[in-house]
């Protein structure tokens, strides 16, 4: 393979993991934050049961989460992202043929797990190409689609209101839209060979085992984060649409935390290695903060604008920065640390959503769910700066962050 032969398949390769977020996150996954309250206007669909639905959606993801972290291997993996592509537009076009709550009960679940697929699963196998033929192994792109995706979802629907479409025509054209996407996230990544040149490194490379204490406190912030993300990326259009003076600014606003979030894996990564990983961590969940709680505190449209700003681009920034830790304490097999991390954070993605939908139907608003979610983020930021403070692992993470700066 020469080398413009070489360097054209590397990005047709990050561009199919570009189109599997687009597909798996932005559609299948996101294109209901945008869409919810048009059910809400337009069907039965209530407050609590658009929380409960969008728990059974995380908990799809976690399920697929903690399968792609025990699944060794390569060819299974594979086979699994596959079947990921496809149940993403077989998900998305269920949902215009039921009004069932238990049918879009299991629809959201199943969706939820093909999300898996784009974020995980993708993730592993562009990894595992990229490593066989000798490329630097650079993922920026393929998690720049996920914000993308959120572009993509709320673009789609405010353009398709534009034309009077109903929800379930709605959902159709995302249908249309999901075979599309397929095409070229199938297509475009090979299936993986069994032998992989020039990794014999990476097998032998020395696990880093964090302390009891590391691992303890982590996982409490972790839980934390994912709170507070789940919130956002579920009821922000809700919560703007609401407002009489925000009205009609709600899909605007939801593209505009997929634009802040494409750049974020990249921003956060220069960000940890001045003040290294877990500084970069305070840094990003304290600003997360004041995009989770200033719709709570203020109607201003540039008020809101800005929380969508600090909304997305801390979200991704959280998770990359975690992913890059795993690999960094467990280099030839970081999911044996995320595993962990995705059961903590999964967890509070399946309980926030639910909770904060009941109470917005007792309180007829979604304040105190968001001043709930930026309480939580708050004390994860705290548990990390006292983490930061007393643990070696914690420590000698921020050392790895910092000597990155002097590296090649």
């Amino acid at each position: 393979m020469t080398t413009a032969t070489l360097r054209s398949q590397r990005f047709k390769v990050l561009l199919a993991g570009v189109f599997s977020q687009l597909l798996c996150i932005g559609v299948a996954r996101f294109a209901y934050t945008p869409l919810l309250p048009v059910m809400q206007q337009q069907s039965w669909i209530g407050d609590a049961d658009g929380g409960w639905l969008a728990a059974l959606n995380y908990a799809g993801y976690m399920l697929g989460a903690l399968l792609a972290a025990t699944v060794r291997s390569i060819h299974v993996k594979d086979t699994l992202y596959r079947l990921c592509l496809v149940l993403a537009v077989l998900t998305t076009a269920g949902m215009a043929l039921t009004e069932h709550f238990w049918l879009w009960a299991g629809l959201r679940f199943l969706a939820g797990f093909s999300s898996s697929g784009a974020m995980l699963l993708a993730s592993g196998l562009i990894m595992h190409w990229l490593i066989q033929h000798r490329q630097r192994v650079e993922l920026g792109m393929h998690f720049a689609g996920l914000g993308l995706g959120i572009v993509l979802a709320a673009v789609a629907v405010e353009a398709m209101l534009a034309l009077s479409m109903d929800w379930q025509a709605q959902w159709w054209a995302f249908s249309v839209l999901a075979v599309g996407l397929l095409v070229p996230a199938w297509r475009w990544l090979p299936r993986p060979s069994t032998v992989v040149t020039g990794t014999s490194g990476d097998k032998t490379a020395a696990a880093k085992p964090p302390t009891h204490t590391f691992m303890r406190w982590m996982l409490a912030a972790y839980f934390c984060a994912g709170y507070g993300y789940v919130i956002s990326a579920t009821f922000i259009v809700t919560i703007v649409e609401r407002e009489p003076l925000l009205a009609g600014a709600g899909n605007w606003t939801f593209a505009l935390v997929g634009l802040a979030a494409a750049p974020a894996v990249i921003l956060w990564d220069l960000v940890a290695r001045r003040i290294g990983y877990l500084g970069a961590l305070i840094l990003a969940m304290s600003l997360q903060v004041i995009g989770i709680v200033l719709p709570a505190m203020t109607t201003n449209l540039a008020a809101v604008l800005l929380s969508a700003v600090l909304y997305g681009g801390t979200f991704l920034g959280c998770v990359s920065l975690v992913l890059t830790m795993a690999g960094r304490l467990y280099p030839a097999s970081p999911a044996r640390l995320m595993g962990k991390m995705t059961l903590a954070y999964g967890s509070a993605q399946i309980i926030a959503p639910a909770l904060t939908g009941m109470l917005a139907e007792v309180t007829g608003h979604y304040n105190v769910g968001l001043w709930l979610a930026g309480g939580f983020v708050a004390l994860g930021a705290l548990l990390l700066a006292w983490l930061r403070r007393v643990d070696q692992t914690a420590q000698r993470l921020d050392a790895d962050a910092k000597a990155a700066v002097y590296a090649t």
